[in-house]
């Protein structure tokens, strides 16, 4: 089977945003879609991470301007919360669309 795909599944595909793509940060994303904040070992419990992995994707969708982190003390013990930003939640409110439409539009 060596058709092409149709333009509107090719066009669908190559505008998606890559930065919630990848699985580990789809899935931080998700989480932090639907709660207002979280502390990170939480999340990192939640999803079954390390430390050092969730920070690396954490900066990756800090730096795209998705989540907030906040460093702060709680009492003398460090505490990190989480949030996703409204730029984040239109991001992947549309990715999650995007995503949609490209499956339904796949001949299965």
């Amino acid at each position: 089977m060596n058709e092409e795909p149709p333009a509107s599944i090719q066009n669908s595909l190559m505008s998606i945003d890559r930065i919630f793509h990848e699985p580990a940060r789809l899935q931080i994303a998700a989480l932090l879609y639907v709660i207002t904040e979280a502390d990170y070992t939480f999340v990192m419990n939640q999803l079954g991470f390390t430390w050092g992995n969730l920070s690396a994707h954490l900066t990756k969708l800090e730096e795209a301007g998705y989540i907030q982190i906040e460093k702060q003390f709680k009492g003398k013990r460090p505490n990190t919360t989480l949030r996703m930003t409204e730029k984040g939640r239109g991001a992947f409110k549309d990715y999650a669309l995007k995503m949609r439409q490209y499956f339904s539009d796949l001949p299965v």
